[in-house]
């Protein structure tokens, strides 16, 4: 077979392996690594020990993971935030290396761990990205601690149980969902005791939060609410509810994403987080 035959079979198997490929929003990458840290450790709160990292300098910018999961997975944002921003990640209580005690888990309390943790780094406010059930958190902390919050970047966040689909066919969901459980099994100090930790958190996800129009209304703290396209866990018209009922909030739809954006279109993910926190910085 000559050269250009060669060239042009092998072009012909690179353009028919990317189109059985499967579409974005239907793969999970890999979980990232931090990078090297400024600083970090354990902080006392609320009979807890929370574990929380530090990077770069200037305007602080907290980033709260979803449920199950752990800091790690905000490793490409680090990358990308800490050039501009301080940024302080954390595992949120009984999630990766944090302990937990016997609280049932709530959105209010893992709020309140995130306001003490502000005030154990002696920060006074900072902006938010939250992802998933850490996205619930700073929309709890927007309604009850608006002093601590100066923007708010929700993304894939529900304002009700009845806002999240069935997760249950998901192929991507379920096999974060066994991942989550191994990396639980590296870094949690109870590391044999995920079944007991998701059915609990399963607890909190069945109940809560419940809040209304009203409730949302009382927001003011600069705010987008953001989605994939693709989510499989939070529903559309959740999503448009909540943007619709926080006054001044910006609604952004990321395209051919998912639950996992972040993940899955990182350099998207990013260019939208730095945008929406520009728009509050006039340094910029």
């Amino acid at each position: 077979m000559s050269l250009r035959n060669v060239v042009v079979a092998f072009l012909v198997m690179v353009s028919l392996g990317a189109a059985q490929a499967a579409p974005r929003w239907l793969n999970l990458p890999p979980t990232p690594a931090l990078p090297k840290a400024a600083q970090s450790g354990f902080a006392p709160v609320n009979g807890v020990k929370l574990w929380y990292a530090v990077f770069g300098r200037g305007e602080p910018v907290v980033l709260l993971h979803g449920g199950l999961a752990n800091a790690n997975y905000w490793g490409h944002q680090v990358r990308a935030l800490q050039l501009h921003y301080q940024v302080i990640v954390m595992d949120s209580r009984g999630h990766g290396r944090s302990s937990r005690n016997q609280e049932p888990y709530g959105y209010d309390l893992m709020a309140s761990d995130v306001v003490a943790l502000l005030d154990h780094l002696k920060i006074k406010k900072a902006a938010i990205v939250g992802w998933s059930d850490g996205a619930i958190i700073g929309l709890d902390i927007a309604m009850k601690h608006p002093e601590r919050v100066s923007r708010l970047f929700a993304f894939a966040a529900n304002s009700d149980p009845s806002g999240v689909a069935d997760i249950a066919a998901s192929e991507v969901f379920n096999a974060y969902i066994a991942r989550a459980g191994e990396e639980y099994k590296r870094l949690s100090p109870t590391p044999t005791e995920y079944k007991s930790f998701v059915a609990e958190i399963t607890k909190m996800w069945e109940s809560q939060p419940k809040w209304t129009a009203t409730d949302l209304a009382a927001i003011k703290v600069p705010t987008w609410i953001v989605d994939g396209d693709h989510d499989e866990a939070i529903k559309r018209d959740n999503t448009e509810f909540m943007a619709a009922n926080i006054p001044g909030a910006g609604l952004l739809i990321q395209p051919q994403v998912s639950h996992f954006s972040f993940l899955q279109d990182p350099g998207q993910f990013n260019e939208d987080v730095l945008r929406f926190l520009q728009l509050g910085d006039a340094s910029k």
